[in-house]
């Protein structure tokens, strides 16, 4: 059963986007657009759904549209044209107390770049979005201190961001993201910024919790061996759409063209 489903998605940055939308449609490239019109196309006709209890990986080369397409999961990017979808609200049309909802309850964000608040502790940081949500004091402990478990950084819950590593920071920011219970988390490249070594632990870490809290994930990564190694399902990306679509099995076995083929090879 899908959870989230987009429908023909159009994303384009610039001050007028109607004005894009006919030379899409006859086909014109996305080069020449931006030239004669100053707008960019980040995403171009997306069709896709993610199943409730999956994790999807969008992936491409870098300005292949993947992080734009995820924002528009939660709304922080705007749907130019087309349909999108998440836990039953239709997230282009819906108004501002709605897409506030939507990010409190039920859709998590984790960034590449942590976006801890450096003058809070650790726990303070997890506590977060549920300080928006304005639960009890006691609740919000409790929410808190199993996140920080789940995670294993109980022992560091004073700390400050800058007194821990980069893996660590990275797992408070996954930790806040779980505390709200949200059933999707939207992961933008968490893992890239991080070297090789710790980049595998957490993903290990990943696969560890999915296993047992069963979310519904959209990862973003520019990493075929990552996406292999944690997607139940892989959109490879490339000028805004999407080349391909399918199982870790169908990509390597079944490569759409050439773009997807040297993607595989290097995996």
């Amino acid at each position: 059963m899908s959870i989230i489903s987009l429908k023909n998605v159009d994303i384009i940055f610039g001050s007028n986007a109607k004005i894009v939308l006919p030379l899409l449609d006859r086909g014109d490239a996305l080069e020449s657009i931006q030239q004669n019109t100053n707008h960019v196309v980040a995403v171009r006709n997306v069709t896709l759904s993610v199943e409730r209890g999956e994790v999807f990986v969008l992936m491409g080369l870098s300005g292949s549209g993947k992080s734009s397409l995820l924002r528009c999961m939660n709304g922080l990017n705007k749907v130019s044209r087309g349909k999108i979808k998440v836990s039953d609200i239709s997230v282009g049309d819906c108004n501002s107390k709605t897409l506030q909802a939507l990010r409190r309850e039920h859709v998590s964000m984790v960034f590449q770049k942590f976006n801890l608040l450096p003058w809070r502790t650790v726990e303070q940081n997890v506590a977060l979005g549920l300080e928006l949500q304005g639960l009890s004091l006691k609740i919000k402990d409790d929410k808190v201190s199993s996140s920080l478990e789940l995670v294993g950084l109980t022992p560091w819950k004073k700390y400050y961001p800058a007194q821990l590593s980069g893996g660590m920071q990275q797992r408070v920011g996954l930790a806040r993201a779980l505390s709200t219970g949200a059933e999707i988390l939207l992961m933008d490249e968490p893992f890239s910024a991080l070297d090789p070594v710790i980049r595998t632990e957490l993903q290990n870490e990943l696969l560890r919790l999915q296993d047992e809290l069963k979310k519904t994930i959209v990862f973003v990564s520019h990493d075929l061996k990552e996406a292999l190694r944690i997607g139940n399902k892989i959109a490879i990306m490339r000028s805004g759409e999407i080349v391909q679509v399918g199982t870790p099995e169908d990509i390597s076995a079944n490569p759409a063209d050439d773009y997807v083929k040297r993607f595989v090879a290097n995996a």
